[in-house]
């Protein structure tokens, strides 16, 4: 033993140092390009490349990288996992490079610091061949649905598990040969040497020592054209997308193509398909898969724009259709709830509709006509703009006029609650709420505008921000500043859509429980009444608007709410956002009946809703499914107002 106590002894019995030095500064070599590659495509074919600097996403981008937050989401065996894999992994290669640092430039692992750092080392090395092996259960004798099965998902396990083994091999080979009185530090070590004799070591060491050292070289060689580029790309990933903005499309943009942080997610999803498990498309039997769009946009973009073609090895010569499945997207964000690196999918769709939609040739017919309607009549409904007030003739409503100090409150209406004669009832029960609790308040009648969310969420961003010019100007000309919507779609595009909007807009919810809060609203007590309520997209999981409808119903004597399986923000879609309303598209069953087959099972009366796109598809899917006698869909306001009322419903 050297009297330097417990230490380690660099390139023991090896030949040819200089060949080792070699095929690093190759892999190195091999590496960086690869890495180029991917820097070149994000600079060269991103619309911009302005990312803000943010110390919260910073924050979530360290919470998120190195405790797993977004993992152990939702399924808490994936991320213990992942936790394993990357620790050990990161602990592996730090440890390396402390080896190298220790024999090139300064001797520290030495005594007892070299003690601590081979028990550290194999620790690590455990962790990392249990999360492999758990993986490859996961994936292969378990067979998670979610997880595919390509040979790439195979290789990285595989070839990780190999590094790892071959590493314990090495040491168990170098205990034996050397041995050691410290040998216990190095247990896993110890326990191989314990298996070999000192002649077969000294014979097999440099086999083995030449043999991970490749493995080694190679994986980090490989490591940018396979999925493990997801350990550089997931935290950048993770970091753009929470300082950039999750869920708005910046139509003010005019250069082509998608932003940065969208780039670089293309390159960090692993095709881990939670947001597959997610998607109500998916889950319906439509042909649309979140994962299988984003990886078909990558392996386009790569295809069409590197010279050398798509350098991820898996992808190489995978196709990927995009374009004909984008229309069945509900940009319901139920994607960017479980991905783990944050990818909103559902932007990814909408700016390729942008792409769409500016060719002009794949654009559904129906979807044409719509946005037609829109322009020429300001409505995607009927072509007309005379009947967008006809609605409230049945009630004594005020209409708002210039320099009408005495009406601060605007009441935006909408489309869908104006023209379709279900929603229509929204707007008059919201109306009559009004009235009971004394709120002075007006419409604009007919000379009430489209919004324009839904040319923006097809991709029509021209017809959009042509609109929302409509709109402001409206706004300015009547000194609105205070908006209330009965539909979210509307709340969310004034509050989140609309730069620098020189008004505030709520969502009738939190309006209708300041009411409550403030006693302005006394309600009727009947018999016990079972409910259970729906969360829209656009208001709770664009909007975080999940607890304010609640407490409205819990507020209401006689309600009992009881939650569906998929409530908040795990809610399903009811299939008519993105568009959707205004399309023909198939599938093998409705999102709508599935949402409404999960109310049935809660045992409701009632199913409460709070958006007349869902209102339309709910009761729908109700009469569809022949549930007329047992379950009865109503809005928030209708609900409201018989409590009001009667306290019947």
């Amino acid at each position: 033993m050297s009297s330097l106590g417990p230490h380690r002894v660099p390139f023991l019995q090896v030949e040819r140092v200089w060949l080792f030095y070699a095929l690093a500064a190759l892999a190195s070599i091999i590496f960086l390009a690869g890495v180029a590659a991917h820097l070149w495509m994000w600079k060269k074919h991103a619309s911009h490349l302005r990312a803000s600097l943010s110390k919260e996403a910073l924050k979530r981008t360290l919470l998120d990288t190195f405790l797993g937050r977004r993992v152990i989401k939702g399924d808490l065996g994936a991320g213990i996992m992942h936790l394993l894999i990357f620790w050990g992994f990161l602990v592996l290669f730090l440890g390396t490079c402390f080896l190298a640092f220790h024999h090139y430039l300064f001797s520290f692992l030495e005594g007892d610091s070299y003690l601590i750092f081979s028990f550290v080392m194999e620790i690590a090395g455990v962790m990392l061949l249990a999360g492999v092996v758990w993986s490859i259960i996961r994936r292969y004798i378990q067979r998670i649905p979610r997880l595919e099965r390509k040979w790439e998902d195979a290789l990285v396990p595989g070839w990780l598990f190999l590094v790892a083994l071959s590493g314990f091999m090495l040491e168990g080979l170098r205990m034996r040969c050397q041995q050691p009185p410290w040998e216990a530090w190095s247990f896993a070590g110890a326990w191989i040497a314990a298996l070999f004799s000192f002649p077969a070591c000294q014979t097999l060491y440099p086999y083995f020592w030449w043999g991970h050292v490749l493995l080694s070289l190679c994986l980090i060689a490989a490591i940018p054209f396979t999925k493990m580029f997801h350990i550089l790309s997931a935290p950048t990933a993770i970091y753009l997308q929470n300082s950039s903005g999750l869920a708005s499309l910046k139509v003010e943009e005019e250069e082509e193509g998608f932003p940065l942080a969208d780039l670089v997610f293309f390159d960090a999803c692993m095709r881990c398909g939670r947001c597959v498990e997610a998607c109500p498309s998916t889950g319906a039997g439509e042909p649309f898969k979140p994962r299988d769009f984003i990886q078909g946009a990558r392996h386009a973009l790569w295809y069409e724009h590197f010279p050398l073609g798509d350098i991820r090895l898996q992808s190489r010569n995978n196709k990927g259709e995009v374009d004909d499945k984008i229309w069945y997207c509900t940009t319901c964000r139920a994607c960017l709830e479980v991905c783990p690196v944050y990818g909103a999918i559902f932007k990814a769709v909408m700016e390729k509709r942008v792409l769409v939609v500016e060719d002009g040739t794949r654009v559904p017919a129906i979807l044409n006509q719509t946005l037609e309607k829109i322009f020429n009549y300001d409505n995607p409904w009927v072509s007309s703009k005379r009947n967008r007030g006809a609605w409230a003739k049945e009630l004594d409503l005020a209409h708002l006029a210039k320099n009408d100090k005495n009406r601060s409150l605007c009441y935006f209406v909408g489309c869908t609650t104006s023209f379709d004669a279900r929603a229509k009832r929204i707007a008059l029960s919201f109306s009559t709420i009004l009235q009971v609790a004394g709120v002075e308040f007006g419409i604009l009648g007919n000379k009430e505008a489209c919004c324009g969310e839904i040319a923006r969420c097809v991709g029509e961003t021209g017809l959009f921000v042509e609109k929302m010019a409509r709109c402001l100007e409206l706004f300015e000309r009547y000194e609105i500043r205070e908006v209330v919507t009965s539909s979210p779609h509307c709340f969310h595009t004034f509050r989140n859509e609309y730069p620098q909007a020189p008004f505030a807009a709520r969502h009738y919810t939190l309006f209708l429980r300041e009411l409550i809060a403030r006693d302005m609203l006394q309600f009727e007590r009947a018999g016990e009444v079972t409910v259970t309520y729906h969360d829209p997209c656009y208001l709770g999981r664009y909007n975080q608007i999940f607890d304010e409808p609640r407490e409205i119903i819990n507020s209401i004597p006689g309600l009992r709410l009881v939650e569906m399986t998929h409530h908040k923000a795990n809610s399903l879609c009811c299939g008519g956002g993105g568009g959707r309303m205004w399309q023909e598209l198939d599938g093998e069953t409705k999102m709508s009946q599935v949402r409404i087959r999960e109310a049935e099972e809660t045992g409701a009366q009632i199913l409460i809703t709070a958006c007349p796109l869902c209102l339309i598809m709910l009761e729908d899917a109700r009469k569809a499914l022949g549930l007329t006698e047992t379950l009865q869909v109503m809005d928030l306001n209708e609900v409201v107002l018989e409590a009001l009322k009667t306290g019947e419903y």
